[in-house]
């Protein structure tokens, strides 16, 4: 027998009376009981129509397709937040409105990266900085070797063939890094003359310094990230480029996403499965996020659903368990901002619970990211692994 679900258009309520279709929406942990009557979330209601062939009829008994159901019941990113959903239910997992649970988690999954300080080189520096490059050479040997050796700042000769060349060469970030950490001078400029060169040419470049300068003091070394479509890539602390000592490969990539800045989902969608791809793990910086600082939305951002997991092979429901993750549904086209994100991240904090984006593309499929906090000891912001999963 089909499941019959009613709908009251005028009070904009959705529901299942009908005996048979409550006992099977109670067993499949589907919408709010109520005196015998189980209310449906409109997002619920059209995957019971469009998966389960569920019948749809008001009191005078008119039907009502998918289509007029979602018109009546309306609402932003309403395609996204139903695709999103259905994909969550159709992996046989439960998915539920806010509204229809209050259950919360207990605690955010946190992974601890290992840090250590930065040390200081004993001795001076001279380099001459070319503005058009955003580059600065370094021709005295001895220096550009240790500091290329000792430290992993610039490349020394050519990139994995150290014996080609004589000169340092150092980028804009690990530039003004040694100008003001370390005893680096610019023989031709001053490090305030290259920052205005760098900002010229990079809105964003403070914040990409700034947390360039957060990790290297804290003893991870980093460096460009162009082959992997990031700003950075990571290693972590004690990693060495002479090979006699073994070759380190970078685990980790390391994108900037300034809270005043906004990027397309499918390029910022991007860049996570590039990394997946080469078996990098993609890690977010929120530029403006502080580990003391809590996120004040501008903007309303309300998460669409409690997700329930898995326990080993044990699928979680409201009965057995507690939610995992809290979804944000976003669609190919639209846009993110750092600010919206670092909010997002703030609720499943307040909740307990973990950050999944759920991201429709323009054929309905659906991918998953889930977003895992990490904690660096001695710095001051948040940082987040975004790892693309299959549910």
């Amino acid at each position: 027998m089909a499941l019959e679900i009613e709908i009251n258009p005028k009070k904009k309520e959705i529901y299942a009376s009908q005996p048979q279709s409550v006992s099977s929406l109670v067993s499949g942990h589907y919408g709010q009981m109520q005196r015998g009557t189980i209310f449906l979330s409109p997002t619920e209601a059209l995957y019971l129509m469009d998966i389960r062939n569920a019948q749809c009829t008001d009191a005078a008994k008119n039907t009502y397709s998918f289509n007029e159901v979602a018109k009546i019941f309306a609402e932003k990113k309403q395609m996204a937040r139903y695709f999103t959903y259905a994909g969550w239910r159709d992996r046989g997992l439960v998915a539920r409105h806010p509204e229809e649970t209050k259950k919360a988690g207990k605690s955010t999954a946190v992974k601890k990266y290992p840090c250590a300080k930065f040390e200081k080189f004993p001795f001076p520096m001279q380099a001459t900085f070319y503005p058009d490059d955003l580059m600065c050479i370094i021709d005295e040997e001895k220096e550009a070797r240790q500091i290329y050796e000792r430290g992993w700042f610039g490349q020394f000769g050519a990139y994995k063939a150290e014996k080609r060349g004589c000169l340092g060469k150092l980028d804009i970030y690990e530039a003004l890094f040694l100008s003001k950490h370390a005893s680096l001078t610019l023989q031709n400029s001053t490090s305030k003359k290259a920052h205005a060169a760098a900002l010229k040419r990079h809105p964003y470049f403070n914040q990409l310094y700034e947390v360039y300068e957060d990790w290297r003091l804290n003893g991870f070394i980093l460096k460009t990230g162009f082959k992997f479509g990031t700003h950075f890539r990571i290693y972590f602390p004690g990693a060495t480029p002479l090979k006699e000592k073994g070759w380190v490969h970078s685990q980790h990539v390391l994108q900037v996403f300034p809270k005043n800045c906004s990027l397309i989902i499918s390029e910022w969608a991007r860049a996570i499965r590039v990394a997946h791809s080469v078996r990098k793990t993609f890690v977010l910086a929120i530029n403006g996020q502080k580990k003391s600082a809590r996120a004040t939305p501008k903007k309303e951002l309300t998460l669409d659903f409690f997700l329930y997991h898995r326990r080993g092979q044990d699928i979680i429901t409201p009965k057995n368990g507690e939610p995992k993750f809290l979804l944000l549904s976003l669609s190919e086209e639209e846009y993110l901002s750092g600010e919206q994100l670092a909010n997002a991240i703030e609720e499943c904090k307040n909740a307990g619970l973990e950050l999944m984006l759920g991201i429709a593309d323009r054929e309905s499929s659906v991918t998953y990211y889930a977003v895992k906090r990490i904690d660096i000891p001695g710095s001051q912001y948040e940082y987040y692994e975004i790892e693309w999963v299959q549910p």
